[in-house]
């Protein structure tokens, strides 16, 4: 049988509540697409251990791909650790060590492994908050190697009144994403993470995705300095 390719579910164009797929698929098409990330075009490395890569728009997509690849030690980060931090109330914890985002609601818990968010982020002027509305899928196998997959794709919650009052007033912003936790063996984890996105209004689209690379590597040592910080 035919898979669904990546693009089809896997694009900025946001979906309505009633036209979510399956978890399941989403799933699978989440680690086709995260799956093929390791044939995507190399770029730069930030932080000394943040690999990016890119590609172009395929047919269906909304814009370009971006991905970045970062492997810990146990003594930076430990599978565990880590899938515990992006599986459970991600939202939350991104609100922490991503300072554009401001303010974070659940919109909807469609299920135990699947949610609707949406986050409020500011930026610096000229440039006016941004509203991203995202549906969050997440799976663990715990198959060797083990391995946790956090899908998220874009709801226009227009069409339910009562959900739409829960977003904050900002210009829309829109993304899809995979992000793959995997244990390596020997105390190693792999986080990686493909996106692709558009800020909404009036922002120049070159300046957008040549800014992707180094922004979306910004995320690791964030993350890492906020889990550094926290109680033992």
């Amino acid at each position: 049988m035919a898979t669904t390719p990546p693009a089809q579910i896997f694009t900025i164009t946001p979906l309505k509540p009633s036209e979510i797929s399956p978890e399941e698929d989403i799933i699978a098409e989440g680690v086709n697409l995260i799956n093929s990330t390791t044939s995507w075009k190399e770029g730069k490395t930030f932080f000394n251990n943040v690999k990016t890569f890119s590609h172009p728009k395929r047919e269906g997509d909304g814009a370009p791909w971006h991905c970045r690849v970062s492997e810990h030690t146990k003594d930076e980060v430990t599978f565990d650790q880590l899938w515990e931090k992006l599986a459970k109330d991600k939202a939350i914890n991104e609100k922490e060590f991503i300072h554009e985002i401001k303010k974070v609601t659940k919109v909807k818990e469609i299920s135990p492994t699947a949610s609707i968010w949406t986050l409020y982020y500011t930026f610096m002027p000229p440039v006016s908050p941004r509203v991203f509305t995202e549906l969050q899928v997440i799976h663990l196998d715990e198959t060797a190697p083990r391995t946790g997959i956090i899908v998220s794709i874009p709801v226009d919650l227009s069409s339910d009144e009562d959900l739409a009052k829960l977003e904050e007033k900002g210009v829309k912003g829109r993304y899809a994403s995979v992000e793959r936790v995997m244990d390596l063996g020997d105390g190693k984890t792999e986080w990686r993470m493909a996106v692709s996105s558009t800020t909404g209004g009036n922002i120049p689209t070159y300046f957008v995705e040549s800014s992707m690379p180094k922004k979306i590597s910004q995320d690791v040592p964030g993350f890492l300095q906020w889990f550094k910080s926290l109680p033992k």
